[in-house]
């Protein structure tokens, strides 16, 4: 009879493990699969980038030093770990701002339909960007939650998880913007 009782809490305590090694390589995978839906998201604006640049060109040729800044930020998206991507997409957001800033000039390109189709597509896609960030940040605090919690901490360590990094903001954009009439 006790050997049973052995045997049984045995047996609860391997599917205890099981559960949680398992609940632990869900929660990883769901970490790499919201950072794809950022990389989607990325993906896009990297595809209409090249469409907004030269519906500006033909407005606004001598602009060139804006519209080149747009291009090598746009190159910065393609590679490097999570954190330089999402530098370069930063650095993105700020050019962007730029050339919706001339569209101010070029009375011309701002009732352009090309223009703003595009701008609201970008629109859209920032919004989604923001939305994507927001659930790959979720879902590491989920996995490191449950990675450093106890027992489960137990089964992180001897099956090597790691711990993820959320997504950061630079110190400089931090501030509230200034505005000014």
């Amino acid at each position: 009879m006790t050997l049973w009782i052995i045997i049984a809490i045995l047996a609860i305590i391997v599917i205890y493990f099981i559960a949680q090694y398992n609940g632990l390589v869900k929660l990883r995978n769901w970490v790499q699969e919201s950072f794809s839906q950022i990389d989607v998201q990325l993906k896009r604006r990297h595809d209409l980038i090249p469409n907004l640049v030269e519906t500006v060109k033909g407005y606004a040729k001598h602009e060139k030093e804006t519209l080149n800044q747009v291009i090598e930020a746009r190159n910065g998206l393609i590679s490097g770990t999570p954190q330089q991507r999402i530098e370069a997409d930063n650095q993105i957001e700020g050019a962007l701002k730029s050339i919706f800033a001339l569209a101010e000039s070029y009375p011309d390109l701002k009732a352009n339909q090309n223009f703003l189709q595009l701008q609201e597509e970008l629109a859209t896609t920032e919004n989604k960007v923001a939305y994507s960030r927001q659930l790959y940040n979720k879902t590491v605090k989920d996995y490191n939650i449950k990675r450093e919690s106890f027992p489960s901490n137990i089964i992180a360590g001897m099956f090597n998880f790691k711990r993820e990094e959320l997504l950061t903001i630079p110190e400089a954009e931090r501030d509230v913007p200034k505005v000014t009439f």
